[in-house]
């Protein structure tokens, strides 16, 4: 959950309303516990919300103003690629750890880069991971459908076991 909270916005804000409502939940003051959670779930959620709905709404009308200014673009075509790159490293270390029960560090100059001991590879998590590509990429099969299936089989196989 903490994984998903650190690369998407809506788990984010999942989180961070249910510390919200577990602090106010915890310490409640003259409110019902219960009480005091929801509001302090709302107004976590809010402060979460707020500030970026209004910069969006308040920026809206000069977005095409700003995409035509070239040093702009630039800029964020080299943000656009500054975040590929963190998502694409955040792939690569679940999927390292994932199919792997022991994961060392090689050291590549300044670069240290995960290095998982290939005999305790999961078998079937890779098998599955790679069937998922597969499926994704050759067969067009929708990432929702694919995670489900992947997710019912993985639980098959883990309550198998």
């Amino acid at each position: 959950g903490l994984g998903l909270a650190e690369t998407t916005p809506g788990p984010l804000i999942m989180v961070t309303q249910f510390v919200g409502f577990l602090a106010a939940f915890r310490d409640s003051g003259t409110l019902a516990p219960m009480t005091a959670g929801v509001l302090g779930g709302l107004l976590a959620t809010w402060a979460t919300f707020a500030p970026s709905f209004f910069l969006i709404f308040l920026g809206a009308p000069y977005i095409e103003m700003l995409r035509r200014n070239k040093a702009l673009s630039a800029a964020l075509a080299a943000i656009t690629a500054a975040v590929v790159g963190v998502v694409l490293n955040l792939a690569v270390w679940f999927a390292v750890h994932v199919m792997f029960a022991r994961v060392g560090e090689v050291a590549l100059g300044p670069v240290r880069v995960p290095w998982p001991e290939w005999a305790s590879v999961d078998a079937m998590t890779a098998v599955l991971s790679m069937a998922a590509l597969v499926a994704m990429l050759r067969f067009k099969v929708s990432m929702i459908t694919t995670l489900a299936a992947a997710a019912l089989i993985g639980v098959v196989w883990k309550l198998g076991t």
